[in-house]
């Protein structure tokens, strides 16, 4: 695996003393986001951005979580693309790591489907988000990065309407491989019913080593849904592989995370294919295809289980299908990448050349005037504080003993 602690990139470097906190956008294992500003530069709050914090004095913060914040300021700074996310600044202290990218005020595209009448986006919706989604990561494939962790919650609404992803801790450096045709000898055709069983074997193995109690639940409360758990990156050794390049690492969300994933077969940039999938099935249907009653459940429909659709074959229910292919080899975009992808009939006679250009995305965030954001910097607070406040052990209430003591 590539070095995802090293030095941070020449950027803009933010005093943390001069930035004043508006309010807390989110918190999760990697850090705490703040909306914030400066108010010596935007004294109205007029233009606020958003920073994430990683607090490394805390108990609770690994080291692991300190250089994947490394790694993901390193990809940012690297990134310039419409739909990708630019980075502002950076600071780093003995006791905070932080860095800033632009606010998307329009939230998540979680948020945005149960705003919709039936919490689902009609066919013509998704075809523009999934179009911007899929240029996005065709930037980060051709810069030799898997995403890896694609899901609602990482894809945010600008202020123009237009989407930006966000997140990329658990992003990965890839070496491309080259496009091979694959010969198979009547040798190798006999010893497949072998090499099948034990595949079986295998699968077996992973799937009753996975804990019954671990339920898809746990990872938190989001928006009427819960929000999705992540698996932690766990490497799994094997031999490398010549021909590009693949990640053992367990990493995702559960009910994104593809069959090769599971397998832990090591996988490449088809996994973002995969879970391109999954997005547009959410997107569709509301839910996700391979969702179980627990983790064991839910893993093992992804391997098993073939997704199902509502209704007549439609252009929309082909492409998902061809995503959700569960031999990667055999997925669409494994061969030629978001080219594959853009080829097919769902997307037939999108310009995607200007796709930047259209002015009326299917929502546009309202902008907040600089009255409404001068109430909230009126109840502001200093970031430093807030930390302090947590690492500071409430203090316990007089016993009732004492209580009558002072009283007497």
């Amino acid at each position: 695996m590539e070095d995802i602690g090293g030095a941070l990139p020449p950027s803009p470097e933010l005093d943390l003393e001069n930035l004043k906190a508006l309010k807390i956008l989110g918190k999760g294992a990697m850090g705490t986001v703040f909306l914030v500003h400066d108010p010596r530069l935007d004294p109205s709050a007029c233009s606020p951005f958003a920073l994430k914090v990683v607090d490394k004095s805390s108990l609770h913060t690994k080291l692991d979580a300190e250089r994947r914040a490394r790694w993901e300021i390193n990809v940012l700074s690297r990134l310039s693309h419409p739909f990708l996310p630019s980075l502002l600044g950076f600071f780093e202290s003995q006791d905070y790591l932080g860095w800033a990218v632009p606010y998307c005020p329009g939230g998540d595209l979680n948020v945005l489907r149960y705003r919709q009448t039936d919490r689902v986006f009609s066919p013509a919706v998704i075809r523009f988000y999934l179009a911007e989604i899929l240029c996005a990561l065709d930037h980060l494939h051709s810069m030799g990065i898997a995403y890896r962790d694609l899901k609602p919650e990482n894809v945010l609404i600008q202020l123009s309407g237009h989407v930006t992803l966000t997140d990329f801790d658990l992003s990965r450096s890839l070496k491309h491989r080259t496009i091979q045709t694959a010969i198979i000898t009547s040798e190798d055709e006999a010893s497949l019913p072998e090499i099948r069983r034990k595949h079986r074997r295998h699968l077996t193995r992973w799937i009753h080593a996975v804990p019954v109690g671990a339920d898809h639940h746990h990872g938190g409360k989001g928006l009427k849904k819960a929000k999705s758990a992540r698996v932690s990156p766990v490497s799994r050794r094997k031999p490398s592989f010549s021909n590009g390049e693949r990640s053992n690492s367990f990493v995702g969300t559960e009910e994104y995370v593809s069959p090769e994933v599971v397998r832990g077969d090591g996988h490449e940039f088809a996994v973002d294919w995969w879970a391109l999938g999954i997005l547009t099935y959410e997107m569709l249907y509301g839910t996700t295809p391979f969702k179980g009653k627990n983790r064991k459940e839910t893993f093992r429909n992804v391997l098993m289980k073939p997704p199902e659709f509502i209704g007549k074959p439609t252009a929309l229910t082909d492409l998902i299908g061809k995503l959700l292919e569960k031999d990667p080899t055999k997925r669409l975009g494994y061969a030629r990448g978001a080219c594959e992808i853009k080829e097919h009939v769902f997307f037939r006679g999108l310009r995607w050349d200007l796709l930047t250009e259209v002015l009326r995305p299917p929502c546009i965030p309202f902008r907040e005037d600089c009255d409404s954001t001068d109430k909230l910097t009126s109840n502001g607070f200093d970031i430093t504080d807030y930390f302090q406040k947590l690492r500071t052990p409430p203090s316990m209430p007089p016993s009732p003993d004492c209580q009558r003591l002072t009283g007497f």
